[in-house]
């Protein structure tokens, strides 16, 4: 099994590294998760994941937490789950939980973020900068407690925690997610039982289309007669698409973020899976 982080990097700053992010680049994430999609095609086995202990939230790094969290949280999860390789998601990820707006480096407590905050003040660069950089991709973005109910601290603990809690937990919560039929929570768990049933989401055949596409990823997966078709919004925008012939098939949806598909004529960060059967 592989992990590579090629594509954690695509935002980080030349010089200043995480530390300074870059605007999200659409086209060179997919270029880094198809490169590795077909290198480990035949020989290898993928790692997928968005975030991890040292890692922002997904939600916050490639998605929209502000204008559209629940809309773009299902989208990286779909379009992680239908990747070819060993799906994870670490804790929070599942409930949509977003980076942490700190304000001041007191309320930091990794020693990296420290050491370079130290640094940096050093080589008389901007503050304001730096905690905007930690904001984005700081490692205790992933280390604030697990936001369990909209009770105090989240109720993870009746003490201090040794980090405060992120101001959101009374809206994003476990709580709250495991009751709601719709949530970004039980969208994953239909992903998970959606690899459990269909071997084409796990074995087999990678294809990417639309690489240059800015706005959308869309790729399909397929073993013997099945294919499955993925397409998913990046934008903001609502958008129409031109498909080319081969993904212009008959099936029946698996999975949509948006419940009905309508057309092609995609919505805000909507994300949708057909399971098709070809002759």
């Amino acid at each position: 099994m592989v992990f590579q982080f090629e594509h954690v990097t695509q935002q980080w700053d030349e010089v200043y590294g995480k530390w300074r992010s870059r605007p999200f680049d659409l086209v060179k994430l997919k270029s880094v998760l198809s490169k590795w999609q077909y290198a480990l095609a035949n020989d290898g086995w993928n790692s997928l994941f968005w975030g991890n202990h040292d890692l922002p939230r997904a939600v916050s790094k490639y998605g929209d937490a502000k204008g559209y969290p629940i809309e773009s949280a299902k989208v990286l999860a779909t379009v992680l789950h239908f990747l070819k390789g060993t799906p994870f998601v670490y804790q929070g990820e599942e409930i949509g939980m977003t980076n942490v707006p700190f304000s001041k480096i007191e309320q930091y407590r990794d020693i990296e973020t420290l050491n370079m905050h130290r640094l940096h003040l050093e080589a008389d660069l901007s503050p304001e900068d730096f905690i905007k950089g930690a904001n984005d991709n700081g490692r205790d973005n992933a280390r604030t407690p697990m936001q369990w109910t909209a009770e105090a601290n989240a109720g993870f603990t009746t003490g201090i925690p040794w980090i405060e809690v992120n101001e959101n937990y009374t809206t994003i919560n476990a709580e709250s997610a495991t009751s709601d039929e719709h949530s970004i929570w039980n969208h994953y768990r239909k992903l998970i039982a959606l690899r459990k049933e269909h071997p084409v989401i796990v074995c087999d055949r990678y294809q990417s289309f639309l690489d240059h596409h800015a706005d959308v990823f869309v790729y399909t997966r397929t073993l013997d007669r099945e294919c499955v078709v993925v397409i998913a919004s990046f934008s903001s925008k609502q958008m129409s698409l031109d498909l080319p012939d081969e993904l212009q098939v008959f099936g029946h949806c698996l999975i949509s973020n948006y419940g009905q598909i309508a057309s092609i004529n995609l919505r805000p960060y909507e994300a949708f899976a057909i399971l098709a059967t070809t002759d």
